[in-house]
């Protein structure tokens, strides 16, 4: 048979497996609460099997690769450090965030932080901005419709709409309970595809010569695809760049489809168990990029000149190398990467507007008078409903970024969520100090800051006279096109904001602080 008849059949076994899982997910739902975070149902193994997937996402299984296939062996730089910053956050997040929300029962990041500091506006801030975790939704519906326009043969809207559809089913119907229960089957996939990519770039299969004559046909290309830096690359050029990659990582641990998961550990005494396991799946996971050097070597720089784009590195690599009927399989693999993150996404999506803006906003303020269970069951309905509506959203966006490296795509989104974050989520899970207006300044200032530098909204022209000022705008606008720079430079400045503030500023009861810490 041929690819795209391979392709069919697995992506139909694929289909079938994931409708089996969102029917018996939902019968794991008796509330609003099951369907929002699966409250302790889960062993550390399983679950950091789902968390791993959920990290690694499309981002790593296609813009890793076409970054390694753009800029050669600086992109290992990203491959190793991004896993290091990720669960560096999660470390922070089970310090506090994991045992705080399971005592008040919070269904969400931005739940959580309301309750940190006593303020609606701090949850009602933070769920908004939340929103902008759609950009990342839509990076996933990106890497599925370049997977399925290859492996099947479609078209976009043909592609968009089957990637859609598979994972509309299967959320809605299951909720977190789908959602962890799909991930962890697909981590342990996306584990094995990942060792299959390490060992075919490093036995450099296609090529005579082996690894020796991957690397020589890499510096017979471009020297500075085999230098440890790229100065070519706004990522890759610098001790600066590399540094800022660990640091710009730090709050993703944080974000809310990923804090969220934290909640389904079933026993506090697992964690650190989870931890080890989570962070050793998620390294192995990041390795799928060095791929993309092979695909280099195959392929020249075809991927950047021709009709095709990076983000295919990895799926035409499998074809050229591959009977039809394994590269079909892999192809299924790394769609598993994309759904494993994008289903998250939804539910963590969903929940900004069925929790945090009805179930802790609306409700009260309206004072409507509605029973608990009524009020759950509206909560789970408008859960339901917002993820269709949320995907509809995501997908028709998702057809005009195609050609758009997919890491680049996801950082649009959590850029200046995670600078944003910083100061009122990490400082305040190790500080006990932050005040609620401190935690509104670092909100504000970092979010702000990743706006202004990302897209270059600094003119050096306007400090002219000044030439110490002219020499940092000029620096400034440099690091723009660099989202991890502009990330930790946010960081950096919400962080300091929320201290500067919070010791200027009346601090929360003793009583709370005491509940917290």
């Amino acid at each position: 048979m041929s690819l795209i008849n391979w392709s069919w059949l697995f992506l139909l076994m694929y289909i079938g497996i994931m409708c089996c899982i969102g029917f018996y997910a939902q019968r794991k739902i008796k509330s609003a609460d099951d369907f929002a975070t699966a409250r302790g149902s889960y062993g550390p193994f399983f679950l950091a099997l789902a968390y791993a997937a959920t990290t690694a996402s499309g981002a790593t299984f296609l813009g890793l690769p076409a970054l390694a296939y753009q800029w050669g062996t600086s992109s290992l730089w990203y491959i190793f450090l991004y896993p290091v910053g990720v669960y560096i956050g999660v470390l922070i997040s089970m310090r506090l965030v994991s045992t705080v929300g399971e005592r008040f029962g919070n269904r969400s990041i931005p739940e959580y932080l309301g309750e940190r500091y006593q303020s609606d506006g701090i949850r009602i801030l933070v769920a908004l901005m939340s929103l902008i975790l759609l950009f990342y939704l839509i990076g996933q519906l990106v890497s599925g419709l370049v997977m399925f326009q290859l492996m099947l043969g479609l078209g976009k809207s043909s592609a968009l709409i089957i990637t859609t559809l598979v994972l509309l089913f299967y959320v809605v119907m299951g909720g977190a309970h789908a959602d962890i229960l799909s991930d962890g089957i697909q981590g342990g996939m996306m584990l094995i595809l990942a060792i299959i990519v390490v060992f075919i770039t490093l036995n450099g299969v296609g090529l005579e010569g082996g690894l020796s004559g991957l690397i020589r046909e890499l510096r017979d290309q471009d020297p500075l695809l085999t230098d440890i830096f790229n100065s070519e690359s706004s990522l890759f050029s610098s001790w600066w760049s590399v540094i800022v990659i660990v640091f710009a990582h730090i709050p993703l641990g944080l974000l809310p489809h990923l804090g969220n998961k934290i909640w389904a550990l079933k026993s506090p005494n697992d964690r650190s168990t989870f931890i080890w396991m989570a962070a050793s799946f998620g390294l192995t996971l990041s390795l799928m990029g060095i791929g993309g050097f092979l695909a280099r070597a195959h392929f020249g720089e075809d991927l950047l000149t021709g009709s095709g784009n990076p983000n295919q590195a990895l799926p035409l690599l499998f074809i050229e190398i591959f009977p039809s009927w394994l590269a079909a399989l892999i192809g299924i693999g790394i769609l598993s990467a994309v759904m494993s993150t994008a289903d998250g996404l939804v539910i963590s999506s969903s929940q900004i507007i069925a929790n945090d803006l009805y179930r802790k906003t609306y409700i009260p303020k309206r004072a409507i008078n509605l029973s608990e269970s009524q009020i759950d069951r509206n909560v789970l309905n408008i859960s339901r409903l917002s993820t269709i509506l949320i995907l509809i959203l995501c997908a028709f966006f998702a057809q005009s970024l195609i050609n758009k490296n997919v890491a680049l795509i996801v950082w649009i989104g959590i850029g200046g969520m995670m600078a944003a974050f910083s100061g009122p989520l990490i400082l305040g899970a190790l500080w006990r100090g932050v005040t609620k207006i401190g935690a509104y300044a670092g909100l504000i200032s970092g979010m702000a800051t990743f706006i202004v530098l990302h897209a270059q909204l600094i003119n050096p022209i306007w400090f002219i006279n000044f030439p110490y000022l002219h020499s940092a705008a000029n620096w400034l606008v440099v690091q723009g096109p660099n989202p991890f720079a502009c990330t930790f430079i946010g960081e950096i400045v919400s962080t300091f904001l929320t201290y500067i503030v919070s010791k200027a500023t009346r601090k929360l009861p003793e009583e709370h602080l005491e509940k917290l810490f």
